[in-house]
């Protein structure tokens, strides 16, 4: 016969097991999935998952539940970036960090970045390059040390030598040095396959390359090819035992070619895009992050004396102006958008800027609202555990005061963000 004392055991080791669900009542729901806006919905969130969604606003069943009331708001799934710079920030003085700011100073600096990113709405974002610290940023966030999105990481980029994200462009000689695949920089096939596999000894989720020469490096091209396409090759098929898919960055069109032929899975910026690639991106089921909130802001900081050295300037008054333009043609044409703004070419926590420039360019905010969601989820592998509000799914959860479908700058000033379950912005 059990004991007075073993029953109340029990009771209490049953009461301890008993998980707090808490209920969020939704004026407004955005279903991602199917592309609608679903009214007067309860969202039961039971750990870090959606447990369900109920009809009407229903009411905590158990005391330990809790309860938080939105239903004066629209609440959609936690945004993604697909492009962002977590180690750093656009200032005056950025071109003299390499040489005055430690990898503790940087690591330091990611924390508000990072932060900033969250409370924006951005519960994932896919970090393409750095110096490393974005990695160890990653591993903090993931182990709850630190306050920030879900991060998928490059690590440190592949250029080829003097290329977009050579690491010593701009260095004095003595400086400069030859860096090669364990610094990023890749000349040849061997190379090539080498960077690959030392980015997986570093700990990053994917690759990412400068298949052309880029606005913001300390060098003469904005857009010139810097990869061949046996070296691209290399990557993407090295990248894929690894379980990577393959990022390049991209301006001019010769360079898009190659990458998209070469199996690069997105290709960012695409500001010098023919209608050839266009097409050739759908045929190969590659995807534009266009990024057009950093091409505007790179426009615009030229304009100010002494903000970016000399030889930076004509190319950013260049390109900077032409990526919504050409966004807008590549989504008319039929290819696949994925949500990405560049953040830290631009302040960080400005993300929801970018729906904005979408709609402004001809897409519909429902489908840009896809563009930061499910589209994301499906490149980084997470379909059936993010870019929807569904059960099984992570509690991964925003809310905005008006309709985004009618308003989408309302995804500027996000109201409550919750991640995994967690609340980190209740307004």
């Amino acid at each position: 016969m059990r004991t007075l004392l073993s029953i109340f055991c029990g009771l209490i080791a049953a009461t301890t097991l008993q998980a707090q669900d808490i209920y969020i009542q939704s004026g407004k729901i955005v279903d991602t999935k199917n592309g609608k806006i679903l009214q007067e919905k309860t969202i039961v969130v039971s750990g870090n998952k959606i447990k369900s969604i109920e009809n009407g606003f229903v009411q905590p069943k158990n005391e330990s539940d809790s309860l938080i009331d939105l239903r004066d708001m629209t609440v959609l799934p936690g945004l993604t970036d697909m492009h962002v710079h977590m180690e750093e920030e656009t200032n005056p003085g950025a071109y003299l960090e390499p040489f005055t700011l430690n990898e503790a100073d940087r690591a330091f600096n990611s924390l508000s970045f990072a932060k900033a990113t969250l409370l924006a709405g951005f519960t994932t974002v896919r970090d393409l390059g750095g110096s490393g610290v974005n990695i160890s940023l990653r591993n903090a966030i993931n182990k709850g040390k630190v306050v920030g999105p879900r991060i998928f990481t490059s690590g440190k980029s592949l250029a080829t030598t003097g290329g977009h994200a050579d690491p010593t462009n701009g260095f004095n000689r003595e400086l400069m040095g030859d860096p090669g695949p364990k610094e990023g920089v890749v000349n040849g096939v061997e190379d090539a396959k080498k960077a690959v596999r030392q980015r997986y000894k570093n700990g990053a989720d994917l690759i990412k390359i400068t298949a052309t020469g880029g606005v913001l490096s300390v060098a003469k091209s904005s857009s010139n090819p810097q990869f061949t396409i046996e070296e691209i090759k290399a990557i993407t098929e090295t990248a894929k035992d690894y379980g990577y898919h393959v990022a390049a960055h991209a301006h001019g069109d010769e360079g898009m070619q190659r990458a998209v032929k070469g199996g690069v899975k997105t290709i960012e910026h695409g500001t010098l895009m023919s209608e050839q690639t266009m097409d050739l991106m759908k045929e190969y089921d590659a995807y534009l992050v266009p990024t057009i909130t950093a091409g505007k802001e790179v426009s615009e900081k030229a304009k100010i004396a002494g903000y970016y050295p000399e030889i930076i300037v004509p190319k950013a008054l260049e390109i900077g102006p032409k990526i919504q333009n050409t966004f807008s043609q590549a989504f008319k044409r039929g290819v696949g958008i994925a949500f990405g703004t560049d953040a830290g070419v631009y302040p960080h926590g400005q993300n929801g800027k970018e729906f904005g420039f979408m709609v402004e360019a001809g897409m519909p905010a429902m489908k840009a609202i896809q563009s930061a969601t499910i589209t994301p989820a499906l490149i980084l592998k997470m379909e059936k555990e993010s870019g929807q509000l569904a059960p099984g799914f992570f509690a991964d959860i925003i809310a905005v005061k008006e309709d985004p479908t009618q308003n989408i700058k309302t995804l500027e000033d996000v109201q409550f963000v919750m991640k995994e379950g967690k609340i980190y912005k209740n307004l």
